[in-house]
């Protein structure tokens, strides 16, 4: 369990653990409510009672990879890839796209190139990659996500590496400028909303 918080951050007191497969169920909804305003979220999976299968299906490879961290309340959850982990590539990939491909139904063909965006533009360099960060509404700006950043950014200035992300609200950014991510492209998913992708050296 981790408590201590990133150095320079806002103080947050939450009590930050690993992901087990029991609670695949509640943090599916929680992140579900989290992103049900979410532009790439929404523009990918328009039908809000969609979601929690959604990340129902993004949970099960990311457990897989022991990089997905909660509270012991289950008010918000990071989802990290570690050097080398993105994109996943055989069965996942595979079964993820099942997944959406239920989930779209006849909007699949027009949602894929934007699917395969991620993976063309994903930076080669050896880094960490913040996959997903949520937090459940009502919880938000009470330091749960910065309790949940902690872990990693912690590792990541310890051992030298970078970390990415791609933020899909632009008022997200100075959120995550605080943690000391930079902006380096707007990018355009084909037919969806713009992004921007974030990057942070180690400290």
């Amino acid at each position: 369990m981790y408590r201590r918080p990133v150095p320079g951050a806002p103080q947050a007191h939450h009590a930050v653990r690993k992901a087990q497969k029991r609670d695949v169920g509640a943090l599916a909804g929680m992140l579900a409510r989290a992103f049900e305003d979410d532009p790439l979220t929404t523009w990918m999976v328009p039908r809000r009672a969609g979601l929690p299968r959604l990340f129902r299906g993004l949970l099960r490879p990311a457990l897989a990879l022991d990089e997905v961290y909660t509270t012991e309340a289950l008010d918000g959850a990071a989802f990290w890839n570690p050097p080398g982990t993105f994109p996943l590539g055989g069965w996942a990939n595979a079964r993820m796209g099942l997944t959406m491909a239920g989930l779209l139904g006849w909007r699949l063909p027009s949602r894929t190139p934007g699917l395969l965006y991620f993976d063309r533009h994903h930076p080669r360099a050896p880094h960490w990659y913040l996959q997903i960060l949520g937090t459940e509404p009502a919880r938000q700006g009470g330091g749960v996500a910065t309790a949940l950043l902690a872990p990693v950014l912690e590792r990541c200035d310890r051992d030298g590496l970078p970390v990415y992300l791609e933020a899909s609200k632009e008022r997200n950014v100075p959120f995550y400028a605080r943690f000391g991510f930079t902006v380096t492209d707007e990018m355009h998913v084909p037919g969806g909303p713009p992004l921007w992708a974030m990057w942070r050296e180690p400290r």
